[in-house]
């Protein structure tokens, strides 16, 4: 047992890392999209919000599809899918058709993700330790070398059609192989079947507050950090890419070793500890006139922030009888927080300024202190088989 379950455990974190990787491929050659169709900024930002409303749209459903195929074939199915899925974009003769494509594509994104966390739940509970940390780490791992991929390729020249057909089928095998061994968690005999469109519950809700708080401080640090640094800090454009560089590679470090950390101390204190350092990065970014304190504060916000979503989805799957349920919930209201923290970071910044939005971003941190104990197991769920 406890080989099949260790083998379960690298089969999911496999399928983190090949998720990761599509979507660091495609980040890569958003330039090549835009320039291919003649996009301008508003269109190229209308056709980036279809990925996010396409898996909004379609995460609740996702408890659904587990019960009907299983956990595993599930995840093999909609893995294959949103591999699959990279090629298209770049296959679009225009903008019409790369929104369409692109909500498709958001739609396999949204549906694999919640059913591979669904999984790292089912692992943990056969394990009776935490792995979800670590997990998120593999999706981190899988973006930069997708993303690394794909920055050699922009190098190169190479069109975008070419790369993104050879990578969806390479990753299209790696994943179809790898996951072989994940945990096949199927309903009980007579098992209700959770509704097509499934409604968090109030504990998820409460849950999913948590994650919505770390998602929105990490959105708006990935899409203004760089910014920050060069306007606030006056910083030259090598540095500010440095500070968010440092940010997503602090929250990969951390949710590599992180579970660890949760094994001491638990998710609740986890989340507390991880929620005050942020908030003393958010500080020293708010207060920060130099371009080294800058980043320096960047790096405190990433470390701080890093294991927060990746328990947000352990709790929801472990709220629920059917953890895809739970983690469907948890992940919809994380993808609206993502969805709007660009947007609205900007438009804060507009109104007063960039160091007084992060400081309001340390207070929104502040709150996942406040609400950790959402995140406190029922005494059975981290029992070994």
């Amino acid at each position: 047992m406890r080989n099949d379950n260790q083998r379960a455990r690298i089969a999911v974190a496999a399928v983190f890392a090949v998720h990761g990787a599509v979507a660091g491929s495609m980040a890569t050659r958003v330039p090549w999209l835009q320039d291919h169709l003649r996009l301008d900024p508003a269109a190229l930002g209308i056709a980036l919000f279809c990925p996010a409303v396409g898996a909004f749209i379609a995460m609740p459903m996702a408890g659904r599809v587990v019960h009907r195929l299983g956990g595993r074939a599930a995840t093999r199915l909609l893995l294959a899918l949103w591999c699959a899925a990279l090629a298209l974009p770049a296959q679009a003769p225009g903008f019409a058709w790369l929104c369409a494509i692109f909500l498709v594509y958001g739609a396999a994104a949204g549906t694999c993700d919640v059913i591979m966390n669904a999984q790292g739940v089912t692992v943990e509970r056969r394990l009776g330790r935490s792995v979800m940390s670590g997990l998120h780490g593999m999706w981190s791992v899988g973006g930069l070398v997708g993303a690394g991929i794909g920055v050699a390729a922009a190098q190169a020249g190479i069109d975008a059609r070419l790369h993104h057909g050879a990578v969806a089928l390479v990753l299209l095998v790696i994943g179809l192989v790898t996951s072989r061994g994940l945990p096949d968690a199927r309903p009980e005999p007579g098992e209700q079947a959770p509704p097509r469109f499934a409604v968090p519950s109030r504990a998820v809700l409460l849950i999913g507050l948590v994650g919505f708080c770390a998602t929105f401080a990490e959105g708006a640090s990935m899409n203004w950090s760089a910014v920050y640094v060069k306007e606030v800090t006056g910083a030259g454009p090598g540095m500010a890419a440095a500070a968010y560089a440092i940010f997503a590679m602090a929250m990969a470090v951390v949710r590599l070793v992180g579970d660890l950390v949760v094994q001491r101390l638990g998710p609740v204190a986890t989340v507390r500890v991880g929620g005050l350092l942020a908030v003393a990065g958010g500080v020293v970014i708010a207060t920060a006139r130099a371009p080294l304190p800058g980043v320096a504060g960047f790096a405190l916000f990433g470390l701080g922030i890093a294991v927060v979503v990746p328990l947000t989805f352990a709790a929801g799957g472990r709220a629920t009888p059917a953890p895809s349920q739970g983690v469907a919930g948890v992940a919809t209201i994380t993808y609206l927080s993502g969805l709007l923290a660009p947007a609205v970071t900007g438009w804060i910044a507009h109104l007063t300024s960039l160091p007084v939005t992060f400081a309001l971003l340390s207070a929104i941190v502040l709150t996942t202190v406040l609400t950790a104990g959402a995140l406190r197991p029922r005494a059975s769920v981290l029992t070994p088989e």
